[in-house]
Order: structure tokens, then sequence, then C-alpha cells
């Protein structure tokens, strides 16, 4: 699952998943992707952390909160801030990884490879969460 704001990041970023071969849903906003997830097993969220109603690491933290174990995604932070402590704030919330805006394939392969083993069984879906990329 995606979550991104901007529909130009939204697009990108599916067309990126897309030639990566994943299958990709989107959410536009925290509350949304939280329903989604909730709804269906994802095996990674791309996480927009700058959203409208309820931004990523809210989301974040709503679904480590709510989800069993078993169903618990990987979930990559996106922001196009790359300040310092931002990653250690998306690490706290329960965030798995962290990238920064634009996105770039070579960064999405690695952070997507990270997740490595996480879900095994489990074939490659991803959510988005921020109404413009999914994943």
């Amino acid at each position: 699952m995606s979550l991104a704001r901007n529909a130009v990041n939204q697009k990108v970023a599916l067309t990126m998943l897309s030639r990566l071969g994943y299958a990709a849903d989107v959410a536009f906003h925290g509350g949304e992707g939280l329903a989604a997830v909730r709804d269906k097993d994802y095996g990674i969220v791309l996480m927009d952390w700058h959203m409208p109603e309820m931004n990523g690491l809210e989301a974040t933290i709503a679904i480590r909160r709510e989800l069993p174990p078993g169903r618990q995604p990987w979930i990559i932070g996106l922001t196009a801030n790359a300040m310092t402590g931002d990653r250690e704030k998306c690490l706290q919330a329960g965030m798995d990884d962290y990238m920064t805006k634009p996105l770039r394939r070579e960064e999405l392969v690695a952070a997507l490879a990270r997740s490595g083993s996480h879900r095994e069984s489990t074939p490659p879906s991803l959510t988005a969460f921020g109404g413009s990329a999914t994943a």
C-alpha cells in the first residue's frame, strides 16, 4: 500500500512499483490507510509522513497498536523533509525504514530489499498512505 499526498508522486511511485513487479493500492490519508490495513493483509506499506486527517506517524502507531503480530506490515516512511532526527522519529513511531522524496528507483529497490524475509510467505502487495504514491 502506498500513502502519498501528491498525485505526481503517487503516479511515479505506482509506476516504479509496477515495473518492479509489485501490485499496489493507494490511500489518500492516514485514516483511509489504517482502514485498508485492517481489511487487507499488506506485506509492505509506503507511508507518507505528512498527510491530512491522520499523519504517517500517527497512522503507524495505530497500525502497530491494532494489528496482531502476524499481520504487521513492513512500513517504509516517506518524507520530503530530510531534517536531522526525522529518521529517528519514523523509527520511534514504529516504521521499519525511511526514505526521502523524491523517490529514486535505486533507493526504492534497496528499501524493498531490506524488507527481505519479513513476510516471505506473502506475495508482494503494497499499500501507500498519503493520497499520491502507492506501492
